[in-house]
Order: C-alpha cells, then structure tokens, then sequence
C-alpha cells in the first residue's frame, strides 16, 4: 500500500459515473480538514494539530492534481498552524486569553481588499513560473542531502486565476483566523463557493463534498463569531 498515491484506493463509492475511487490520503486528509474547521469555529486550540495534518497531506494531493498555487498554500497553511497555535494559546496577565474575536476596522478591510486583488492579478500571471521556481529549489536541496531525485514534468496550473483567487483569499483568510477576526469566516465561505466547483471538475469528489461540508460550517462559524464579537465590544459592567 502506498499511502500518499492518490490511485491508491481505500474504497469504491457509487458516485456518478463508474463511481469514485476514494484513496487513503484523501480519506484522512479530508477528516483531518473537517476536524479543523469544526474546532476553529468552536474557538477550541486543538483545531491547529488538525490542520496541520490536513494540509501536509493535501500539499501531496494538490501536487499528483497539477495545482500548484493551492499547494504552495499549504506550505504557507503549515507555518501559519503552527502561529495560530501559539497565538491562540497566549495568556494576559490575569492568566485570560490575550486574543479576543472582534472585526476588523474599515481602514483595515479597504487595506486587506486592495493587497487581496493586486496579488490574484500578479499570481494568475506567473503561477506556473512561481511553482516551477519552488519546485527546482526544493529538488535541489533534496540533491544536496543525498536524495536520489530528479526535476519531476510539470504540467501548467489548471486553473490559475481561480487557482490564484483561492490562494490569495485562504492566506487572507488563515491570517485573519489566527488573529481571531470575524471576516476570516466570510472569507472562507467564497473560497468553499469556487473550491467545490473547481475539486468537482478536476474528479476529486470527496474533496469537493468537503468543502460543501466546509461552507457550513463556516456559516456558523461566523453566526458564533459575530454573537462572540459583539459580546467582546460591549464594555465592562460597573460594580
């Protein structure tokens, strides 16, 4: 059995035509993902060892399906569990939480908007050249550690603008989930939109009924969040 191939299958589901072969790596990737967002919604910490499974595991997936923005992002998705969790886990000094879920502020949001469209246009452009970049630096020192490897064929990104749009707005969003702002989760209610069309086209199934599942979740992420907010912004009770 080879885990991380995507053909590797755990099951035949009977899903359109001929069915769906669902893989190991897909399979526990995508629990991993649910696991995550679930807890992240719930504001519960442990949500970060979740994700950092689901997008080590993803990272492999997204490589063998030729999307090579979303697969960068999982790199980024790595580093920005491992912040989230140290974020999220830091205390005052009457030993509360430090971060509290609250919004952004309209200088903020025009800020994030501009930065957010100006990046989707420069990546749509280059995407290919970027991951191509990446992809020789990593072979490289793969080579310098005495790993017998070559420069694999790469195949140009299937959908680089919505590729890129998806990127840009899950970095965005994961940035703004670790700072504990609301607006992470309106975010990510776009990205699930685009995701299930896109992981639908390109035959990953399960991976696509997730993000229906994300987007729910990510719905009431937010109904929590913005009742968390407004409690947050409500100032203290004289005594």
């Amino acid at each position: 059995m080879d885990f991380f191939d995507i053909t590797d299958r755990l099951v035949h589901i009977s899903l359109g035509t001929g069915g769906y072969d669902l893989s190991y790596i897909e399979a526990t990737g995508t629990i991993a993902g649910l696991l995550c967002i679930w807890l992240a919604s719930q504001e519960k910490i442990i949500n970060y060892l979740f994700g950092l499974i689901n997008v080590s595991l993803f990272a492999i997936i997204f490589f063998q399906i030729q999307l090579y923005a979303s697969l960068i992002l999982q790199i980024f998705f790595f580093a920005a569990n491992i912040y989230g969790w140290y974020a999220w886990s830091r205390m005052d000094d009457q030993k509360q939480v430090e971060l509290k879920i609250r919004w952004l502020s309209p200088k903020q949001m025009i800020i994030v908007a501009i930065v957010s469209i100006l990046t989707i246009l420069v990546i749509t452009f280059n995407i290919d050249q970027i991951f191509g970049y990446m992809a020789k630096v990593v072979v490289l020192a793969l080579q310098a550690i005495g790993f017998n490897i070559v420069m694999p064929k790469l195949e140009p990104d299937a959908f680089p603008f919505w590729d890129s749009v998806i990127t840009v707005l899950s970095v965005v969003a994961m940035i703004l989930m670790t700072r504990k702002y609301v607006e992470n989760w309106l975010i990510w209610v776009i990205i699930n939109v685009i995701s299930v069309a896109i992981y639908y086209h390109q035959g990953v199934l399960l991976m696509s009924l997730q993000y229906i599942i994300l987007m729910g979740i990510a719905l009431n992420g937010a109904r929590l969040w913005i009742k968390a907010a407004q409690h947050n912004e409500q100032p203290p009770k004289k005594v």
